[in-house]
């Protein structure tokens, strides 16, 4: 074990860690925009109970995704110095928008939000949540963009006397055909998670309290957020499918370790399963289906799709010697743990939808314990496609520009970084703990009663009055 490969795990973990939060934050913000926009159309209170009932849940998980998400920058700079000076002029462009431009969007309209109730008109208040949820998704397309740029690199020329890639065309960066498929893509699975979250929260109220007087509100959130799922699962298949012919255009080599291809294949099968020998270097057993990854990667059901034998040759002759392919079983699983997990977040929200017919409510057990995981399927379907979006690249930290082992920080020892990644770990989990236990509190309490409270007596002290999370 050296520097290098401590440095991997750790931004490995902090970042998967810190993308638990941006789904969730992604999702809810439009969702309860969505909800207030209902409230102030209808002036039907339940819509009012449930914007700001899953409105603090948001608050909770958007403040831990903006503590979590510092530490990623920082990172660039502690253990990735020289991917850093290769990248900078890139990637400067898109996070200092990001930061200063639609991070600050998102953070100044959700504190409107947050102390605009009853001091702000309703109109400005409602367009106070839709601009920070504007602001999040633009935060998540400029993010994308800079990593699209180590996927599929346009817009740049390299500096043959500094050795650094040099921004030419920022448009061509924004526009990169990997950031305009991987965008919806992330945010269709962002609507997974909340859409998931909305049903779990619902139906742990239905079957716990099941002669409730907010029961009917709970209805709406439950059917509500299985159709949200729905809709979210069917945008993450089609834009998917999309991303898997850029793919095939522009990383044949990851589209070939994700689906087990050793030789080139034309007609190409998909892989249901395929065990492979231990070195990496070919298959031992298949379960295929044919035509079917022909038809996906490249939109011909008899298009060529290239193996990683044929690709590790072409790309030894192009770049040196060296292996460049990625961990197989990482890539091959991580694909097929994404897509499992997704569709059965999707199954739940139509068993919820089915028990819901007639205008029934649920009050079977098995449901619930369902539903109580099904949050945790989508984020687990999201963490392993990013998992399979950054391992797959390897070893490339910027495809066909610079190797991973050549971007980190050569100053850095290995017990510096064993130090961070371990005080990191450390920290975050005890964040998890907090951010579980807030939102199971704050989940558990339920819709707000929306009773006016009694006038208080302005000749008290204001150290005796009670203190409350609320807004």
């Amino acid at each position: 074990m050296d520097a290098l490969d401590v440095a991997r795990w750790q931004f490995g973990v902090t970042t998967v860690y810190h993308f638990l939060f941006v789904p969730l934050t992604i999702g809810l913000s439009v969702l309860v925009a969505i909800l207030q926009t209902l409230w102030h159309r209808t002036g039907n209170e339940r819509y009012l109970k449930l914007t700001k009932f899953y409105g603090k849940l948001f608050l909770i998980n958007f403040a831990m995704g903006v503590v979590t998400g510092i530490v990623q920058e920082f990172q660039f700079g502690m253990n990735w110095s020289d991917y850093s000076r290769f990248v900078g002029d890139i990637f400067g462009a898109p996070l200092a928008i990001e930061a200063l431009v639609a991070f600050f969007l998102e953070s100044t309209f959700i504190g409107l939000w947050i102390f605009g109730w009853e001091r702000l008109p309703k109109r400005l208040h409602l367009a106070s949540i839709w601009a920070a949820a504007i602001g999040t998704n633009l935060s998540a397309y400029f993010i994308l963009a800079a990593n699209s740029f180590m996927q599929n690199p346009v817009g740049y020329r390299v500096n043959p006397d500094t050795g650094r890639a040099e921004l030419t065309d920022f448009v061509a960066v924004l526009t990169n055909k990997v950031a305009l498929v991987t965008f919806p893509h992330t945010i269709a699975g962002a609507f997974l998670v909340a859409g998931s979250l909305l049903v779990a929260v619902a139906l742990w109220h239905l079957v716990r309290n099941r002669d409730s007087a907010d029961t009917p509100t709970y209805r709406f959130a439950a059917k509500f957020g299985s159709w949200v799922t729905l809709v979210a699962a069917a945008g993450v298949l089609i834009t998917g499918d999309i991303q898997g012919k850029i793919m095939t255009q522009v990383q044949p080599m990851k589209m070939a370790a994700a689906e087990g291809l050793y030789s080139t294949e034309s007609p190409a099968s998909f892989s249901v399963l395929t065990v492979g020998s231990l070195d990496g270097s070919r298959e031992l057993f298949a379960i295929k289906i044919p035509y079917l990854l022909s038809y996906l990667g490249t939109g011909d059901p008899k298009g060529t799709v290239h193996g990683i034998n044929d690709l590790q040759a072409q790309y030894a002759s192009q770049y040196g010697a060296g292996n460049y392919a990625p961990i197989i079983p990482v890539t091959y699983w991580s694909f097929r743990f994404m897509i499992a997990f997704g569709m059965a977040a999707a199954a739940i929200a139509l068993l919820v939808l089915w028990t819901h017919r007639k205008g029934r409510a649920p009050h079977n057990k098995w449901l619930l314990r369902a539903g109580l995981v099904m949050p945790l399927l989508p984020l687990v379907a999201n963490s392993f496609g990013w998992i399979f979006t950054e391992m797959g690249r390897q070893p490339w930290i910027v495809f066909g520009e610079m190797l991973t082992r050549n971007g980190v920080s050569r100053s850095v020892s290995l017990t510096e970084v064993l130090t961070s990644f371990t005080a990191f770990t450390l920290i975050y989990a005890t964040l998890a703990v907090i951010e579980f236990r807030l939102l199971v509190r704050y989940a558990k309490a339920g819709v707000p009663d929306l009773t006016p409270a009694p006038e208080i007596d302005d000749s008290h002290d204001d150290a005796e009055r009670p203190l409350a999370f609320a807004y």
